[in-house]
């Protein structure tokens, strides 16, 4: 063979190779990364060619699949009451994901979890029968929550403390995610550009100043360490308190009340700011911090399963800041969920068990490939002893307080109110805030709500008037 046929042959092979080596990527890696490409259609055509699993809300599924008339996919979601679940669901969408609970169980409930197959699945790579995801919310609850919302720009969490059990997650306005499961874009458009954000999950997704609900965490703090050994002892705490380094006072929203070295029963009572403004100051922003980290502060995974934004407590703050973040001011932030959080570890001798909206998944069957309920961790936030007298304290705020809209006959309960400024100087509306417990026949239920928007006066704006009513139907509902 001469030289120059047998240098063709040559690069002929190593283009032979080449080729072989690209076909192998492709094949092998590229072809993997289009498969999983979110824009490949072949992925909806599969996902939705058969139906899903449901998420199951007392028994009753509030999600199904209902066949497509025209097009190249089989099936489509349905909801069932969408916009009362839509802050616990989610949506899945054929042209938009998933959200929620039904993002985070989608291969549960489209039948490709490796959990769900068979022997026989595995052998032949078929599809399995998708499983289910039972939740933990009280469709009661759940809807006198979202029925005392009514119109009002808000939020609202129902936990039983005793086992972390979240009865109830409604954020509103809502929205029906029927609407935008076939890829509907002009819907998706009005959702996404709505000024009221209606797919915003405000129970979970949207921390506020909390307001004056944030003094449990100061009081509890000042308990723990020892600053005060009672609910009942004088505080030092001159009214208006004087701000460190900074020529403002901290001043009480009523004037008239009793507070200048008020108790803490008495300051939670009449909302005193001057006392734990200063308790914060006395205290120090460190051990402020550590207290409503131990309440979930500055966790930035606390999923329930649903990732909820962090609530923060903020750190290198002056003593004048620090005063302003013992009043749920400053740059303190939280969600509904943290707030119900609170209540509930108080209501429940000062241990918080972890809060979860998921009690099991299940196969097609209805076996067990999860329980949640039994792995629900229990964490002591504070003393028994301190609980007792916070629990006492907010009794105080509902029977003779600023919390006298969440009385229910029959029932102890107690509560804190809040109205958090913000704005540029205070300038807009401020959020209603209310977290409290309530224990009847034994039943409990801890609930935290805030109303951001109302149709309410500015002067009509506070927890007692916008979001306690919310709260007291909310554990009315969980208590019967």
């Amino acid at each position: 063979m001469n030289k120059t046929i047998r240098r063709a042959s040559v690069f002929v092979l190593l283009l032979v190779f080449a080729l072989l080596v690209r076909a192998t990527w492709v094949q092998f890696y590229e072809g993997q990364a289009l498969a999983d490409d979110k824009d490949n259609r072949r992925n909806a055509i599969e996902l939705y060619s058969e139906p899903l699993g449901n998420i199951v809300v007392g028994g009753e599924a509030v999600t199904g699949s209902a066949p497509m008339k025209s097009g190249d996919l089989a099936y489509r979601r349905t909801y069932t009451d969408g916009p009362l679940y839509a802050a616990v669901t989610g949506y899945s969408s054929q042209a938009f994901g998933a959200t929620q609970l039904e993002g985070i169980y989608r291969d549960l409930l489209d039948g490709t979890d490796n959990r769900l197959k068979s022997v026989l699945d595995t052998v032949t790579n078929k599809r399995s029968d998708p499983g289910n995801v039972i939740t933990t919310i009280d469709p009661d609850v759940q809807k006198a929550a979202y029925d005392a919302l009514g119109d009002k720009k808000g939020a609202a969490v129902a936990i039983d403390p005793t086992t972390g059990k979240i009865l109830a997650v409604v954020s509103t306005p809502s929205y029906d995610p029927s609407r935008i499961t076939t890829g509907d874009s002009a819907a998706w458009e009005q959702l996404t550009k709505d000024s009221e954000k209606p797919m915003t999950n405000r129970a979970l997704r949207q921390p506020l100043p909390p307001g004056s609900t944030f003094k449990l965490v100061v009081a509890a703090a000042a308990l723990e360490d020892g600053l005060y050994s009672s609910v009942d002892d004088r505080t030092v705490s001159p009214d208006p308190y004087s701000l460190p380094l900074s020529s403002d006072n901290l001043t009480n929203e009523n004037p008239n009340a009793p507070c200048e070295n008020a108790s803490i029963r008495v300051a939670l009572q009449y909302s005193c700011n001057n006392v734990f403004g200063k308790m914060a100051v006395d205290l120090g922003q460190d051990k402020v911090r550590a207290m409503a980290e131990k309440f979930g502060f500055n966790d930035d995974e606390q999923d329930v399963p649903v990732r909820a934004y962090e609530s923060v407590y903020p750190s290198d703050m002056d003593d004048a800041q620090t005063a302003l973040s013992g009043i749920g001011q400053f740059d303190v932030t939280a969600t509904p969920l943290q707030m119900a959080m609170v209540s509930a570890a108080i209501a429940n001798d000062g241990k918080l068990v972890s809060p979860h909206m998921v009690s099991q998944i299940t196969d097609s069957s209805g076996d067990v490939l999860q329980d949640y309920d039994d792995n629900a961790s229990t964490e002591e936030i504070v003393s028994s002893s301190t609980a007792e007298q916070l629990q006492s304290a907010m009794q105080t705020v509902v029977e003779d307080g600023t919390g006298t809209n969440a009385q229910i006959p029959g029932a102890t309960v107690g509560g804190k109110t809040g109205t958090a400024q913000h704005g540029e100087n205070n300038s807009k509306t401020p959020y209603a805030w209310f977290t409290s417990y309530g224990k009847a026949d034994g039943k409990e239920v801890a609930v935290a709500v805030v109303v951001e928007q109302s149709d309410a006066a500015r002067s009509e704006v506070s927890g007692n008037g916008l979001a306690a009513p919310v709260a007291q139907a909310v554990m009315e509902a969980a208590l019967r």
